[in-house]
């Protein structure tokens, strides 16, 4: 279930759909490890661009899931509040 904007640790976009920059220090923590995760998987590529491509999508449907259990409700928003 997503979080209130005051406890979420990934606001909405102001624009579009979707999470904007992290705004809690957990939400940075989960976004640098998402990254780290992203390099560390850089071995990947020499032995098979298709694993690679599948650490990819792993990872990303991780942060994808966190996004959407710890960050506020995504969805289309046109820059206003309401």
């Amino acid at each position: 279930m997503p979080l209130p904007a005051d406890t979420a640790w990934f606001p909405a976009k102001k624009f579009g759909w979707g999470w904007g920059s992290p705004n809690r220090w957990q939400g940075w923590f989960v976004f640098a490890g998402y990254v780290l995760t992203m390099a560390g998987g850089y071995p990947l590529l020499q032995v098979s661009p298709v694993y690679f491509i599948g650490h990819v999508h792993a990872i990303s449907a991780i942060l994808l899931l966190i996004c959407w259990l710890k960050g506020e409700k995504p969805r289309w928003r046109w820059g206003k509040d309401t």
